[in-house]
């Protein structure tokens, strides 16, 4: 008997179906990966939602219209819209990053801080000033009142710290001595008049001689005769004048610090002097 031929299959025509899930697979891996790599922009996004939901309402409804323009369901128009409405929302998103990447540059605390305290010397300065320049007019005044501006030489210190008033030594003293001539009494007591109004500033009473060598005597050099002059006439103020010794000092500056040269009589006449120093700080209410 003929064996029957084994019948033949039909063909497998649906191969091409697992190339294309491959293939799927793949892109959707891809597409997965890309995804991953990708950041989005949380802030943008709202924006963009809000901005179409509010104006173009396509997310609701998509009946709204953009003020008397066409409906969304139009088509062509609308689509140009929204496309102005996605450049804008770049443009925004450009600049607030320009904004946070480059924010102003505002004062450190330290150059606020050194602006502060040069204004306030400023201030301390003018004031300092004004008040020196107010005692210098007021001691001037008083002197001329007293008609004994002319036995006084009243000057104005160039930082303002205070108002020096200088007389001469050979008025109040005799030659190489320290007692106070009973001649000068009237014009050293119109002095602490115009002291004892600035009774509650600082006041130094110094003493100056010229640099001729002390040949016998009480005084052993010129440093003690200067000091000894400042003092007798700090004990006139304070003992006869009645004025705060709390806020009077006494020093003897010898012959170090002079006006004049010691090189001529009159230069020397000139550094013999006892000076008196107003300070322009107040060192307490008026008594």
């Amino acid at each position: 008997m003929a064996r029957k031929k084994r019948e033949e299959s039909a063909p497998d025509t649906g191969g091409w179906i697992n190339t294309f899930a491959d293939l799927m697979n793949l892109l959707l891996c891809f597409f997965v990966l890309l995804f991953s790599m990708s950041t989005v922009d949380a802030d943008k996004y709202e924006q963009l939602v809000t901005s179409m939901t509010e104006s173009i309402n396509i997310f609701d409804s998509g009946g709204s219209t953009i003020g008397e323009g066409p409906m969304v369901t139009v088509g062509t128009d609308q689509v140009v819209n929204i496309s102005q409405y996605f450049s804008q929302f770049d443009t925004s998103g450009e600049s607030d990053s320009d904004q946070t990447e480059e924010p102003q540059e505002s004062a450190s605390p330290n150059e606020n801080e050194e602006e502060t305290l040069d204004d306030l010397e400023e201030k301390m300065a003018a004031e300092r000033k004004d008040k020196a320049e107010e005692i210098y007019t007021d001691v001037v005044n008083r002197a001329e009142k007293g008609d004994v501006r002319d036995d006084l030489a009243v000057n104005l210190d160039k930082n303002y710290q205070y108002v020096q008033i200088s007389l001469s030594g050979g008025i109040l003293f005799d030659s190489g001595a320290a007692e106070i001539k009973a001649s000068t009494i009237p014009i050293l007591s119109k002095l602490g008049d115009i002291l004892k109004i600035y009774d509650s500033h600082m006041i130094e009473i110094e003493g100056h001689t010229d640099n001729v060598k002390i040949s016998g005597g009480p005084y052993r050099d010129n440093m003690y005769l200067s000091s000894a002059r400042a003092l007798a006439v700090y004990e006139y103020l304070v003992n006869t004048k009645k004025m705060d010794a709390k806020t009077m000092k006494a020093a003897g500056r010898g012959e170090y610090d002079n006006v004049a040269s010691n090189a001529t009589a009159k230069g020397r006449a000139k550094n013999r002097r006892v000076e008196i120093k107003i300070y322009t700080d107040d060192q307490g209410g008026t008594k």
